[in-house]
């Protein structure tokens, strides 16, 4: 697979496209490719699991034509096993699931693995680590929200973030911890501090008329 995810270690400041300008989409992942990042955020929601209603497979492909950023997708959708596959052919490199509607999500994530994607599982606010203890060895990134799933430019929840320090133990540091909701260069510190690696951005980046210098920001902020 050409597009690879980092290794676990590096800090990674992730964009979230749910806050983007997405008449022009295209311009606007051009403008954080020019940052040097390495990976783009793609909320996807089905209006089923959470209560709004996002991007789907034609538009993840008409953007694999414009870049060659890793495709980090969270599928905030009731049936991520039924929707894995169309995703993955239309360009999608990592696949996160919530860990609340997958039965059986060691199986998913080798399904992913089978058909040449990276395997991310997700912990809603309200969900313990406990819940992913048997399958977070086999993933390849743990994703911990710090804001209710559905809708960007939510306030940072400090006490959801405090579960980073459990994943990151669970996990040691060869799995990616992977952080999402209200990540600005304020709560950067403290996120890192806890053990996340990859931070991903939306309303802090998007918001900005410069968004390169905000991914900067972010950047010196976990150093």
């Amino acid at each position: 697979m050409p597009y690879q995810l980092p290794k676990a270690g590096t800090i990674e400041v992730v964009p979230s496209i749910l806050s983007s300008d997405f008449a022009r989409l295209a311009d606007e992942i051009a403008e954080i490719e020019s940052a040097g990042v390495n990976m783009v955020h793609l909320d996807v929601m089905d209006g089923h699991f959470v209560p709004n209603i996002t991007i789907g497979p034609p538009v993840v492909e008409k953007l694999r034509k414009h870049s060659k950023l890793f495709f980090d997708c969270h599928l905030m959708i009731t049936d991520p096993r039924k929707y894995a596959p169309i995703f993955i052919k239309a360009g999608a490199n990592n696949l996160t699931f919530h860990v609340e509607v997958e039965k059986n999500p060691a199986e998913l994530i080798k399904m992913l693995h089978d058909m040449g994607a990276t395997a991310g599982v997700c912990l809603n606010p309200e969900t313990p680590v406990k819940a992913i203890e048997k399958v977070a060895p086999f993933a390849d990134m743990i994703l911990v929200l710090t804001v209710h799933p559905g809708f960007g430019a939510q306030q940072f929840m400090p006490e959801a973030a405090k579960k980073i320090v459990q994943v990151r133990k669970l996990v040691g540091p060869e799995i990616r911890v992977e952080v999402d909701g209200g990540i600005n260069p304020q709560n950067t510190p403290i996120v890192v501090s806890y053990g996340a690696d990859t931070l991903v951005a939306g309303n802090a980046i998007f918001s900005k008329p410069d968004r390169v210098a905000a991914i900067e920001a972010i950047r010196a902020a976990a150093k």
